[in-house]
């Protein structure tokens, strides 16, 4: 493929869409919100906790409740993501996540219709799902009802 000034065109309008998300408040409140979770060693313990009893529960789930700790194991991790899901910061952190997905959603969304209004664009939002009558599963085999 040759390098034309098109192409160039093309490319110098990505980076100016590049910049406006990084320099967008969405971005700026995921980012303030990461820092808030990760500098916080408390939750930083609280997280790494959780992500060691994940693995315990992966390793559970291969034999299901014949484990002999499926109980004390199902228990513990229910109990720390309750913890997790109840601290302020990660809420924020997850609120921000959200925003930020949905901004990143509609942008793809634009972008897909400017191209074709047949162009499927997998979206994480139901809101923005029925716009481009993709379900978002359109990797899984025809699991989805658009016809892409």
């Amino acid at each position: 493929m040759k390098m034309t000034s098109e192409w160039v065109m093309i490319l110098d309008e990505v980076d100016q869409l590049n910049d406006l998300i990084l320099n967008s408040d969405v971005h700026r409140q995921l980012v303030d919100a990461t820092e808030s979770v990760y500098s916080n060693p408390s939750l930083v313990q609280k997280i790494t906790e959780f992500n060691k009893t994940k693995d315990l529960y992966e390793d559970v789930q291969r034999f299901g409740k014949y484990h002999p700790d499926y109980t004390q194991i199902m228990k513990l991790i229910r109990t720390q993501k309750r913890e997790l899901d109840m601290d302020e910061t990660i809420s924020a952190l997850k609120v921000a996540e959200n925003e930020f997905q949905d901004l990143l959603d509609e942008i793809g969304i634009i972008i897909g219709k400017t191209i074709s209004e047949a162009v499927k664009v997998p979206v994480s939002n139901p809101f923005f799902q029925t716009d481009t009558g993709c379900g978002g599963s359109c990797g899984t085999g025809g699991g989805c009802s658009c016809s892409a």
